[in-house]
């Protein structure tokens, strides 16, 4: 059972028409999820956005933050929720240690979240300083959600691309 409406064929929401909606004030909807059947409920209900957070390290795996969560632990989640989502865009958190140090290697983690996960936009954290890095990212075909907000633990999703 599908809470969109019945009649309106559901698109494939893109970081297009994201823009699109954030152009004509229209509401950017986004929800975390760490697993299948999540993503799937998350889908179903019309969702524009669907975030793997590295916030999974303490809801799912218990540990006291989000710097415990490994890049493994992040794509093995994001590949269970790719399996659930067929319509929201699929954000991925990239963990603490997953792009601070080497651009390089950044670019190749941002990577690996595309080709081994179905990320469609991997989310880095850190605003301005990051710049250079996100501009490689893109370079790289690779779209970038910021998180720039005060509790970079949090893992939230607040709509802007």
């Amino acid at each position: 059972m599908s809470l969109v409406p019945v009649g309106e064929p559901r698109r494939k929401i893109t970081v297009s028409s994201l823009l699109d909606k954030k152009l004509h004030r229209e509401p950017i909807t986004c929800l975390t999820a760490y697993d299948y059947s999540s993503a799937r409920l998350i889908d179903a209900a019309g969702i524009d956005i669907v975030l793997v957070g590295d916030s999974l390290a303490q809801t799912m795996l218990g540990h006291e933050n989000t710097l415990s969560v490994t890049i493994d632990e992040m794509l093995h989640h994001t590949r269970a929720v790719h399996r659930g989502v067929k319509h929201a865009l699929l954000v991925a958190d990239m963990p603490f240690g997953s792009y601070q140090s080497d651009p390089i290697e950044a670019v190749r983690n941002a990577s690996r979240f595309v080709k081994e996960a179905g990320a469609e936009v991997v989310k880095i954290e850190g605003g301005e300083k990051r710049a250079d890095l996100i501009r490689r990212i893109v370079d790289a075909e690779i779209p970038v959600a910021g998180h720039i907000g005060p509790d970079s633990t949090v893992g939230q999703c607040d709509g802007r691309l």
